[in-house]
């Protein structure tokens, strides 16, 4: 489908990719943001945007936010966090607020939708990991949240004639800060330049993805795909280590800290150490990630600190 002239709902539209996906998507379609500003921030939502602040686990807010002139969703909303205080209660949230959303769809008869799902729904895989890997394994609640999510739009895109994407995410980098390790190494740096604190061994190793670069994949795959459901992989293929994003963030801002080491080969519970997506489906549609991990990595960090600077609202 073409993304043109359209109705489309972003769900978690006033985070750090809803919000860039909005304002791309502002550009030709009327687009509604729905977001209860948990995790996103409400200046972080464009002016020409309908926002509609609630919880998608009340079924009110989904009315609101769904109805027939709708064209595609794009649902992003989640809680995010992999090592949740509370691993129980998001993975109940994060299922709860897309079965809502499927259930208003097919009420109202909108047949589009676009789901950010996680690299984490592969677990421990070999790298680089394709789409069709199995057994899928994930080691957190998060990742098991993600892959139950999917399984729900494969059912919808199989028996009630939906069509359905779902984007396995590597990390994506972008201007504003939020989580992830690059934000958080910042955030460390801002209050003590001198030393720095690196969860597990520093030897992790994972994907690193721009934002420019997440959105435009995203909207590619949704306007050059149409099977009833079409997962994709996200990322780069390169990758960067958690001790190399130290040096990336020290660099940019200027500081030699000492690193400090909590020790294991993991940063917290459910943490996949070594992580790279195979992204060969993505470029055989005819998509390429424009920047490598290690620029990615470079150019988030100064773009959340000059976001800091000039827009301290939003950091």
């Amino acid at each position: 489908m073409r993304l043109t002239d359209k109705k489309i709902l972003v769900t978690g539209g006033a985070g750090l990719i809803g919000s860039a996906l909005a304002e791309r998507l502002l550009d030709d379609n009327d687009v509604v943001i729905v977001d209860d500003l948990s995790n996103g921030i409400a200046e972080s939502v464009p002016e020409a945007a309908t926002f509609v602040e609630g919880d998608l686990t009340d079924e009110a807010v989904v009315a609101e936010a769904i109805d027939a002139e709708t064209d595609v969703v794009f649902h992003l909303a989640a809680d995010k966090y992999v090592n949740a205080d509370q691993p129980r209660e998001q993975f109940e949230t994060n299922g709860e607020m897309t079965y809502n959303i499927l259930e208003r769809m097919n009420e109202v008869g909108v047949e589009h939708i676009a789901f950010t799902s996680s690299s984490t729904v592969y677990g421990e895989a070999p790298r680089p990991t394709p789409e069709d890997y199995a057994p899928l394994e994930p080691i957190s609640e998060y990742g098991a949240a993600k892959l139950s999510e999917e399984a729900l739009l494969s059912v919808y895109g199989h028996n009630y004639g939906f069509r359905t994407w779902n984007f396995r995410f590597a990390n994506i980098v972008g201007p504003r800060y939020g989580a992830g390790v690059v934000p958080d190494f910042i955030y460390k740096l801002q209050q003590d330049p001198e030393s720095l604190t690196i969860r597990g061994n520093g030897l992790q190793e994972k994907s690193y993805m721009t934002l420019e670069d997440c959105i435009d994949a995203m909207c590619y795959v949704v306007e050059n795909t149409d099977k009833p459901v079409n997962t994709y992989n996200l990322g780069t293929r390169t990758t960067t280590s958690v001790n190399r994003i130290a040096d990336i963030v020290s660099d940019v801002m200027g500081v030699d800290p000492e690193y400090e080491y909590t020790g294991g080969d993991r940063g917290w519970s459910g943490d996949v150490p070594k992580m790279r997506l195979s992204i060969e489906k993505l470029a055989a549609l005819g998509w390429e990630p424009t920047v490598p991990s290690d620029q990615a990595v470079r150019e988030g960090a100064q773009a959340i600190l000059e976001n800091a600077e000039n827009e301290p609202h939003l950091s």
